[in-house]
């Protein structure tokens, strides 16, 4: 299904967020892409090819000023998709408060401002989607929990505030073997993998372009707002 729209990921260079701009570009559509550094982009955009297509900015997307900066020289977007925050380990009681209150800082408050700031140049009918998150338990990913739940609740909020004219939802993908985890030896990996396999029905893990198709469907389908769509293998029911 080819779809001209203007597109920003906020996060493109690399993981889900690269292959969301591919699946987008093959669909037709023009997109722009955020990474921290010039290099990122820069790889990201000459990998992804489609020039005609595809932008690339640098910038820390989790300051106000810059972020304000960029939309405000920038055209309106028909989707402004994003992949801020990260993941934690560790329950509670063996982390540190700032520990926890920086994982949610970074996965719930930094996706509000993003919000504040993108709904104001959305086109007519456009919709914002953010990345949440599915698996894991309070005792053993405690900030990031409390930073999922928070996004989906925003989401849920965000979602009357701005209807008729514009839609909100979220993406919520449980673990899934992306660059995010590149720190991990191949040994880790395939541990990980195997746990997290052994934890849902389907018995394996998501590619990055299975998640990636979520996204797809968000922008694509007019009539659904306020939803989280869970592509986590069934995890929370095993």
């Amino acid at each position: 299904m080819q779809f001209e729209q203007r597109i920003l990921v906020v996060g493109g260079t690399s993981g889900f967020g690269m292959e969301i701009t591919r699946q987008a570009l093959q669909h037709g559509a023009r997109v722009h892409i955020i990474g921290r550094t010039t290099a990122h982009v820069a790889v990201a955009v000459k990998k992804l090819g489609a020039p005609d297509r595809l932008m690339g900015t640098a910038l820390e997307a989790q300051n106000k000023e810059q972020l304000t900066a960029f939309f405000e020289s920038n055209a309106g977007f028909d989707h402004v998709i994003s992949m801020l925050g990260g993941a934690m380990g560790g329950g509670f009681l063996d982390n540190s408060v700032a520990a926890i209150r920086q994982t949610v800082e970074a996965k719930f408050f930094a996706n509000l401002q993003l919000a504040q700031i993108a709904s104001r140049h959305l086109n007519q009918h456009g919709s914002l989607i953010f990345t949440s998150g599915a698996g894991g338990r309070p005792d053993n990913a405690s900030g990031a929990i409390i930073g999922n739940q928070a996004i989906n609740t925003m989401v849920a909020g965000l979602a009357v505030e701005l209807a008729p004219n514009y839609r909100v939802n979220a993406v919520a993908p449980t673990w899934t073997p992306t660059g995010l985890w590149r720190q991990l030896s191949a040994e880790q990996l395939a541990t990980q993998t195997a746990e997290v396999s052994d934890g849902n029905p389907l018995k394996r893990v998501a590619t990055p372009a299975e998640v990636a198709t979520a996204y797809l469907y968000l922008m694509q389908n007019q009539f659904v707002t306020g939803q989280v769509l869970h592509v986590d293998g069934g995890v929370e029911l095993a």
